[in-house]
């Protein structure tokens, strides 16, 4: 197994859910994480209480929507701790609605944070794992990359579209790990920015039975540590008690 220790490792959408989890335990386990989020002040209390704990661990303000940004955000860490060894891409809205209800500066926002975030984190840390000859890429998916449900076509579409690039990602890259994890219904704030009232009303009933966000940063951790020969491709992580 690869040991997390003096491994770097970027998070987005780091302040909370997912991202803050897998930065707790992967800090745990050695690594010295760098987080990214828009809330600074929830990513310094993050920050405290890994360092707090014995870890090492950065704060930075961003944005994956700003390409410039998640460049700056890479920059950040190699110039500080010399390389990039796992980027995180986790950063995702869900304000999920009917494609009747028009919603499109939400579909707008979904495909800039959920797509074009993901793309920017690539186009920041694969150059410099392309140079050193190693490093591992982790795109936070969904079960709706696998299956589409009423009011999700457009989430659903992000998904399918992360786990595309990723795919494609894998087969060009033969020094360059690549992995997808998709979880099912997790424990997050992903439903708050639900504006639809139908859409809202569903998803609450759809919430009802959820994993927490700490299952999925095992999963996180279990595709760092498989050796460096191995890829481990992507990760489905659901609820036991559901069908979907």
């Amino acid at each position: 197994m690869t040991s997390l220790a003096d491994k770097v490792v970027l998070i987005t959408g780091a302040s909370s859910g997912i991202g803050a989890a897998a930065a707790r335990l992967l800090a745990e386990t050695g690594a010295t994480v760098v987080l990214g989020a828009r809330r600074r002040d929830r990513l310094d209390a993050l920050v405290a209480d890994i360092e707090g704990n014995g870890g090492t661990a950065r704060a930075h303000t961003l944005d994956v929507t700003r390409r410039e940004a998640v460049k700056q955000f890479v920059d950040a860490a190699v110039a500080e701790f010399g390389r990039v060894d796992v980027i995180v891409n986790n950063a995702g809205v869900m304000p999920l609605s009917a494609l009747s209800a028009g919603k499109v500066e939400e579909w707008d926002r979904m495909v800039d944070v959920n797509i074009k975030g993901v793309l920017y984190g690539i186009a920041a840390a694969l150059p410099g794992m392309r140079s050193r000859g190693s490093g591992h890429i982790i795109n936070v998916a969904s079960t709706g990359g696998h299956t589409v449900s009423p009011t999700a076509a457009v989430y659903c579409a992000t998904k399918y579209a992360v786990r595309a690039i990723s795919e494609g990602l894998r087969q060009e890259e033969d020094r360059v790990r690549v992995t997808i994890i998709s979880p099912g219904v997790t424990e997050s704030e992903l439903a708050d920015s639900i504006s639809d009232p139908t859409a809202r009303a569903g998803m609450a009933d759809y919430r009802r039975i959820t994993i927490s966000p700490d299952a999925v940063a095992r999963a996180i951790r279990f595709a760092i540590e498989q050796p460096e020969d191995v890829d481990t491709s992507e990760i489905l992580i659901r609820p036991t008690a559901v069908a979907w």
